[in-house]
């Protein structure tokens, strides 16, 4: 029998913002957002380009500092680097594939003290890449090289975003499913930013959907799927057509 989201336990709180208002140099772009991850929890934010997403993602990082508000990660408040919040069990996958191009896959690998066989046993499409430089791997496969890494150092809380950005639908279900089975198997608790509505809702718990800079809908995926006018008026909100989510 299949497991659903609102069946699936999940444990101790491993993101907590409070009020959080993020932004640069002072200026304000999110303002007010009350986000929760728990462990073994998938959670989206969702919102069109320009909605705040990924500021936000920085801000939980410790890649900017709070204008306003609480972030607890880990345990831990406000004010510690990414690199202190990483030797805590987070791991971040940008929305910029950060492998070296002119390193191999395994290279890539060794660099971030990940051994091989823990990348491959997360990916196994990644044995035979293996001794082939990152550049010429195609988009997919360095997306994978990029998560494999990420997940294979055994994070408490995975922030990922965009990890779509550019890929086929399939290689995109692929992705997702990884990040499901990381939650599920080993208990990490997921923040994903992504732009495929429909396919992050099959594999979310809870989701929030963010619009210039606030969150303006919250609830399981269930609900959020059987309510997806709200979402495209969300990102038909100052949006091009084409920017509509899929």
């Amino acid at each position: 029998m299949t497991t659903t989201a609102t069946e699936r336990t999940t444990g101790e709180t491993v993101l907590d913002c409070a009020g959080l208002d993020a932004g640069y140099g002072g200026a304000v772009v999110c303002r007010g957002l009350d986000l929760r991850v728990r462990a073994g929890e998938v959670v989206a934010l969702i919102g069109a380009n320009g909605a705040g997403k990924s500021t936000t993602m920085l801000t939980v990082a410790g890649e900017l500092a709070p204008l306003a508000g609480t972030v607890s990660v880990l345990g831990s408040d406000a004010g510690t680097s990414l690199a202190a919040r990483a030797r805590r069990g987070l791991s971040y996958v940008t929305e910029e594939r950060s492998v070296i191009m002119g390193l191999t896959a395994a290279e890539n690998l060794k660099l971030a003290a990940v051994p091989a066989d823990a990348a491959c046993a997360i990916f196994p499409e990644l044995r035979p890449l293996l001794g082939r430089q990152a550049g010429l791997l195609s988009g997919g496969e360095q997306q994978m090289l990029t998560l494999a890494r990420a997940l294979a150092r055994n994070p408490r809380l995975l922030l990922a975003d965009e990890l779509s950005l550019g890929l086929a639908p399939q290689i995109v279900a692929r992705l997702l499913a990884v990040v499901r089975a990381a939650a599920d198997e080993r208990g990490v608790g997921v923040l994903l930013v992504e732009q495929h509505v429909r396919q992050v809702l099959q594999v979310a718990d809870r989701v929030y959907v963010m619009r210039r800079g606030r969150v303006i809908v919250e609830g399981t995926a269930a609900e959020i799927a059987a309510d997806l006018d709200t979402v495209r008026r969300a990102y038909l909100s100052g949006v091009a057509d084409d920017e509509t989510p899929t």
